[in-house]
């Protein structure tokens, strides 16, 4: 019964510590991305992704299709979301991939002004 038990933790005994995963990097100030904000691989990453570790190039995979969230790569990824923070900034250092900030949420439009334009329409097409 305990040699089943020694094989289950050799399962997970093989875990990268997250540390390594990022070589001991933190998050520069100037990428901090969103959870929103969209990354997609740059023209000609595909060629770079063997210089890259495991879970660099996973990413890059990820979003050589088209733009994904940062939030979406940590899901597809199963890595933290700060992890993801650190590849992407890393990639985007080495110009593997392209960032855009996440679109700003629309202001409020003002009650009143809706209500003139409705009012408009009604006037010209009939309601």
């Amino acid at each position: 019964m305990s040699d089943a038990h020694d094989e289950e933790l050799e399962l997970t005994s093989a875990l990268v510590p997250l540390f390594v995963i990022t070589n001991g990097r933190s998050l520069p100030p100037e990428h901090a991305y969103e959870r929103t904000a969209l990354v997609s691989a740059s023209e000609g990453a595909a060629a770079a992704a063997r210089t890259l570790s495991p879970e660099a190039r996973q990413v890059l995979e990820l979003v050589a299709e088209g733009f994904l969230a940062v939030a979406e790569v940590a899901a597809h990824t199963r890595l933290p979301l700060g992890v993801v923070r650190i590849l992407l900034a890393q990639l985007e250092e080495s110009g593997l991939i392209i960032a855009r900030k996440p679109v700003p949420r629309a202001e409020r439009v003002d009650r009143d002004v809706l209500n003139a334009v409705l009012d408009g329409l009604k006037a010209r097409f009939g309601a």
